[in-house]
């Protein structure tokens, strides 16, 4: 396969996909502006912050799989790639421990004064006075805001410094989420509103996207605790910036943000921003991810990634349904010989019923197999009948759905 690779990878892995035969296009200077017309025959695309637009995706003349090599796919318009029938997966979890190590880091930099200490330090002041004025996070109860790989993270370690985690309490969560949250010991509460009021510390820890952007913003903050720490690590448009500046002046909140409006694209470069020169803010430059645990990581996953789409499979698939579609369900057990499906599908063409989805599984031993087939449109009892009949099939089963 030809893989472009929008964003660097450490050259091991992808030196593992050259020795599979792989041809390897390492461009990490492009920018979504110059990716469509980089794109080109790549049949994958592995991008972090890289912006992959409409316009990439039309002019891509193989391409299949776009691999975001990390967690959020929001710099991808990953309904144009569905509409393409391009899959978009992405690399979940593995910077979780990362960011929260740096989320952590904050907070105790917030509490103990830890830059301004150094800073005075640097410039040869004494402050003992002045910095051993510092509450101490045990007892202290921290509400995160996004209970995903991030914030459970977050909670684990925050318990361990002796502080309550509380989250807000949702109708639908994964059970594997639901049971962790249990085990961490994290309280829920009904409403962001009562999380708002009981925290000496709020953690953001959301996607990015139009549905969170300005989540902190004037009526968020007001709820706050006069004096509490802001912390966010997620995007920086998530943050208010101008209603965050208000609540320090008029509430005294302090903030720990590694991430900002209007980041420069560049690892490095000026950068001017009130927020982040504001004496009650900690701060750092986007690096929440920024291990070398974490780069390993997501890299490795990267390649996991690249090579179930070799095998025919997909891990961590965005853009596909997830559920069960269309109005009934063909379970057909037949022979596993060539042309059953076949004389199936032609069946089902001639009959104006569209398949959805379909799965084929094969028996040990190789003789046998079932297909179940998701449909759209009336499956009448004659065209059963004809399926029944077929050379090599064993049986049908029809299901129907009420939606």
């Amino acid at each position: 396969m030809k893989i472009l690779f929008a964003d660097a990878l450490p050259e091991a892995f992808i030196d593992t996909l050259r020795e599979r035969g792989d041809d390897c296009v390492v461009s990490p200077q492009l920018d979504g502006d110059d990716l469509p017309d980089a794109i080109g025959d790549a049949d994958v695309l592995i991008v972090r912050s890289t912006e992959v637009t409409a316009e990439t995706i039309g002019r891509a003349e193989n391409l299949g799989l776009v691999v975001r090599s990390g967690a959020g796919t929001n710099t991808i318009d990953c309904q144009a790639a569905a509409d393409a029938g391009v899959y978009v997966c992405n690399v979940p979890g593995t910077n979780a421990v990362a960011v929260a190590e740096l989320t952590m880091g904050l907070l105790l930099a917030i509490d103990r004064h830890i830059a301004d200490a150094t800073s005075d330090l640097h410039d040869g002041i004494w402050n003992k006075k002045v910095y051993s004025r510092a509450d101490g996070l045990l007892g202290k109860t921290l509400g995160i805001v996004g209970v995903g790989e991030i914030g459970l993270a977050v909670a684990e370690r925050a318990r361990c410094f002796g502080m309550s985690v509380v989250a807000v309490r949702k109708t639908e969560r994964n059970p594997d989420t639901e049971a962790r949250i249990r085990s961490i010991g994290i309280r829920l509460v009904d409403h962001l509103d009562d999380l708002l009021d009981e925290s000496d510390v709020v953690s953001i820890h959301v996607p990015g996207g139009p549905h969170t952007v300005g989540l902190v913003d004037t009526g968020f903050l007001a709820k706050m605790r006069p004096g509490a720490i802001l912390l966010n690590t997620s995007r920086g448009e998530v943050v208010d910036e101008a209603a965050l500046l208000a609540a320090i002046d008029e509430k005294g909140i302090r903030a720990g943000l590694d991430v900002f409006c209007g980041e420069p694209d560049q690892g490095s470069g000026k950068f001017t921003s009130e927020l982040a020169s504001n004496p009650s803010v900690v701060g750092t430059h986007h690096i929440g991810a920024s291990t070398q645990q974490a780069q390993d990581a997501t890299s490795a996953g990267t390649i996991e990634v690249i090579e179930a789409y070799r095998d025919g499979d997909l891990l961590n698939c965005v853009n596909v349904v997830h559920t069960r579609l269309g109005t009934s369900t063909i379970t057909i057990r037949h022979y596993d010989r060539v042309g059953v499906l076949a004389a199936v599908f032609e069946d089902l063409r001639k009959s104006e019923i569209n398949v959805q989805t379909m799965q084929n599984k094969v028996f040990e031993g190789e003789t046998a197999a079932v297909a179940v087939i998701d449909v759209s449109g009336e499956v009448p009892e004659k065209l059963t009948d004809r399926l029944a009949c077929l050379d090599h099939v064993i049986r049908v089963r029809v299901t129907h759905h009420n939606r």
